[in-house]
């Protein structure tokens, strides 16, 4: 089973955002099942090096966004992005020091991910909205 199963509770209702956000659940789905079976260090650092990859890419996507549609809370989102990249590095840094993935480490990220977009992202629905972006 999945760790974070992808329902119309987490979309925004912007194609776009809609798919990458689909995008970033697989990629920590991913990490969970290299974690569950127990793969090397090697495998989990390259998934979690392309998960943040990702997010860099989706949160300027994004950031991009809310700054051409003037959004307010444009400055909440970037300080929510960054302390998220930063978590991530952490954790890629200390699997590439030997220690494994935790389920703490999963849990904080479906919580986090899931809450952003439920308590964050939704926001931003209307004014894309309006903006062309469906």
């Amino acid at each position: 089973m999945a760790l974070i199963e992808w329902g119309n509770n987490l979309s925004v209702g912007v194609g776009e955002m809609d798919e990458q956000h689909k995008k970033l659940i697989k990629m920590i789905n991913d990490l969970h099942d290299a974690m569950k079976t127990g793969k090397g260090k090697e495998a989990t650092v390259k998934v979690i090096t392309e998960l943040t990859n990702y997010t860099q890419t989706h949160f300027s996507k994004e950031e991009k966004y809310m700054a051409q549609f003037n959004y307010a809370d444009l400055d909440k989102q970037k300080a929510a992005h960054s302390a998220f990249i930063r978590k991530l590095n952490d954790i890629k840094k200390s699997v590439q020091d030997g220690q494994n993935v935790t389920i703490d480490f999963m849990k904080f990220l479906n919580s986090w991910l899931t809450e952003h977009i439920v308590g964050m992202d939704k926001k931003y629905s209307a004014l894309f909205n309006q903006n062309g972006l469906k």
